[in-house]
C-alpha cells in the first residue's frame, strides 16, 4: 500500500517510515522543522519529504493516512487551520490511523514484543536489549527513538530464527522485536498512551517520574497509564509466561504493581533485586538472585546506565539470551547517536576542547548526565553545561526549580532562555555566576566562547536540533 505520514520527522514515525519501506510499502511523509539524525535517515531511504502540512498533499491520494501526534485541530490567530490536510483528511472522509495502530497491525501481529518504558532511559535500553539479541544470533526487529550506532539505522523489520542460535537462544514465540515504549498519547483523537497498542510478552519498567505536563495532571495520572501497560502482558499461554522487569529502587513503579499484576516479575537495581550490579559503572559483574552470572566492561558511563543495563539483561534473558552472553555483548555496544555523543574535538594551545550532544531534557535526566561525564573526565577537568528547556512539561516551567539541583555537577551552566513562559535568569539565580542565560543561539554560543579554557568538556543537552549549536562552538572555537 501507499501510506502517507502526517509528522514524519519524529523519532517514532520516522521509524515507522523505514519499516513500512522496508516491508515493501511506498512511503512519503510531511512536516516541519527537519533536523537529524531523522532526516539523514529518510533522504538515505529515498522516502519523499514534503515540508509543511499543506490539503494539495491529498493529491498524492495514498490508501493511508498515518498521523503522528504532533497534529492537532488547533487553529492560528487568524482562524486557519494549523494542519490543513488533516482537516481535508476529515472532511474528505478519507482512511486514517495513528501510527501505534498501523504499527501494532501491520508489524507486531505474531512476534516475541519487548516493550522498554520509563521517564528515562528509553532508548539506550532498547537499543541495549536489540544488540544484546543481534549479538546472540537472533536478529531482531526494533525500533528505537533514536540511531543505535551498532546499526546506524533507527529501526528494522529483523528475521528472527526458531532454531537454537550459535549462543544457545531460544526465541519464545516467533521473532522478536524490540520497540520504545512511549507513555505520550498515540494521537489528537486517541489520548491513550502509544505503549497500550504493542502488547509486549516482555515489558521494562525503567523508571517513572512526572514529565509530559502538557497531557498528564500528576505523577497518578502517569501511573495509571503504565498499569494499563501492565494490564496487557499475559499471565501464561502457549509460549510461556509473559515478563515484567521493573525497576525495584522507584516506588512509584511499586504503586503501579500494587494496583494489580499478573505476569512473572524480575526486578533489577535495589539491593534486594533479582538482577544486581556489583562494581563501578563502567566495570561491573551481574549478579542474578545472589549469583554472579556475567561481567560488563565498556566504555559507558554513570549509575543510570549500569541500571539501565540491568534492565536489558534481565529482559533479554526472557527471550532466552543467558546473562554471561548479555553480558558480553554490552562489551561491544557502541550507544545511541546524541547520547553522549562527541560531536568533535578542538585543539587549542595548552590542551583540546571537546563538544558532545546529549538527548537530556528532564532535570533528572540532566543531572545523571552530568553525574556519568562527570566520573568519566574526573573532577580536575571542568564542565560546562550547555542545555535548552524544549520539552512541552519544561517550556510550562513545571520544573524549572529543579534546575539548579540538575547541574550540580557542572562547573559552568549555560541556558538557552529564548521561547519560554517564564524567566530563566530568576530560575538559575541561586547557582550565582555559575550560570549564564542567553535568548538566543548565537549570544549563547558567545558566552561559552568567552569561558571556555583548554581541557573543557562542551556538555550540550536538548531534546532538539538545538539551533546546530554543537557545530557553532566547535566552528567558534576553532577559530578562536
Amino acid at each position: 500500500m501507499h501510506i502517507h505520514i502526517l509528522g514524519i520527522c519524529g523519532t517514532f514515525m520516522g521509524g515507522l517510515a523505514a519499516l513500512a519501506r522496508e516491508a515493501g510499502h511506498k512511503v512519503t511523509g510531511c512536516d516541519t522543522g527537519v533536523y537529524p539524525p531523522m532526516s539523514d535517515q529518510l533522504r538515505a531511504l529515498g522516502i519523499e519529504l514534503i515540508e509543511g502540512f499543506g490539503a494539495d498533499q491529498l493529491a498524492l491520494k495514498p490508501d493511508m493516512f498515518v498521523v503522528g501526534n504532533v497534529v492537532s485541530r488547533a487553529r492560528l490567530a487568524d482562524g486557519t487551520p494549523k494542519f490543513p490536510l488533516m482537516e481535508a483528511i476529515l472532511d474528505g472522509g478519507l482512511p486514517y490511523t495513528s501510527g501505534p495502530q498501523w504499527l501494532a497491525e501491520h508489524v507486531l501481529q505474531g512476534r516475541h514484543v519487548v516493550a522498554v518504558a520509563g521517564t528515562h532511559g528509553k532508548t539506550t535500553t532498547t537499543a541495549m536489549i536489540a544488540w544484546i539479541l543481534e549479538y546472540a544470533g537472533l536478529q531482531p526487529g526494533f525500533l528505537v527513538g533514536g540511531v543505535p550506532m551498532n546499526f546506524d539505522v533507527s529501526a528494522r523489520l529483523g528475521g528472527g530464527r526458531a532454531e537454537r542460535s550459535a549462543a544457545g537462544a531460544v526465541p519464545s514465540v516467533g521473532a522478536c522485536f524490540v520497540i520504545e515504549a512511549d507513555e505520550y498519547d498515540t494521537a489528537f483523537f486517541d489520548k491513550r498512551s502509544k505503549f497500550v497498542h504493542y502488547r509486549p510478552r516482555t515489558a521494562v519498567l525503567n523508571n517513572l517520574e512526572f514529565d509530559h505536563a502538557d497531557i498528564f495532571d500528576d505523577l497518578a495520572a502517569i501511573e495509571r497509564q503504565f498499569h494499563h501497560l501492565v494490564r496487557t502482558v499475559p499471565g501464561r499461554g502457549p509460549h510461556g509466561s509473559g515478563r515484567i522487569v521493573v525497576n525495584g529502587l522507584e516506588e512509584s513503579l511499586a504503586r503501579v504493581l500494587h494496583m494489580g499484576c499478573w505476569s512473572e516479575v524480575r526486578s533489577f537495581g535495589a539491593a534486594v533485586s533479582d538482577f544486581v550490579a556489583a562494581g563501578e559503572p563502567d566495570a561491573f559483574d551481574v549478579l542474578y538472585q545472589g549469583q554472579t552470572v556475567g561481567h560488563v566492561k565498556w566504555a559507558l558511563t554513570g549509575v543510570h546506565n549500569q541500571l539501565n543495563a540491568l534492565a536489558a539483561i534481565a529482559a533479554a534473558q526472557h527471550v532466552g539470551v543467558a546473562p554471561d552472553v548479555a553480558a558480553s555483548a554490552l562489551a561491544t555496544f557502541e550507544n545511541v547517536k546524541r547520547r553522549m555523543e562527541v560531536r568533535g574535538t578542538v585543539q587549542v594551545a595548552g590542551g583540546a576542547i571537546t563538544v558532545y550532544d546529549d538527548f537530556a531534557h528532564h532535570p533528572t535526566a540532566i543531572r545523571t548526565t552530568v553525574d556519568g561525564l562527570r566520573r568519566k573526565v574526573g573532577p580536575d577537568q571542568r564542565i560546562l553545561a550547555v542545555f535548552e528547556p524544549r520539552s512541552n512539561t519544561m517550556k510550562l516551567g513545571t520544573m524549572k526549580a529543579q534546575l539548579p539541583w540538575s547541574l550540580e555537577d557542572a562547573d559552568l551552566a549555560f541556558c538557552h532562555g529564548g521561547g519560554l513562559g517564564w524567566d530563566a535568569r530568576e530560575a538559575l539565580a541561586s547557582m550565582g555566576s555559575k550560570a549564564q542565560v542567553a535568548d538566543t543561539i548565537n549570544e549563547l554560543v558567545a558566552q561559552v566562547l568567552v569561558q571556555a579554557r583548554p581541557g573543557d568538556h562542551i556538555l550540550c543537552m536538548s531534546n532538539g536540533g538545538f539551533g546546530g549549536i554543537h557545530l557553532k562552538l566547535l566552528q567558534a572555537l576553532q577559530n578562536k
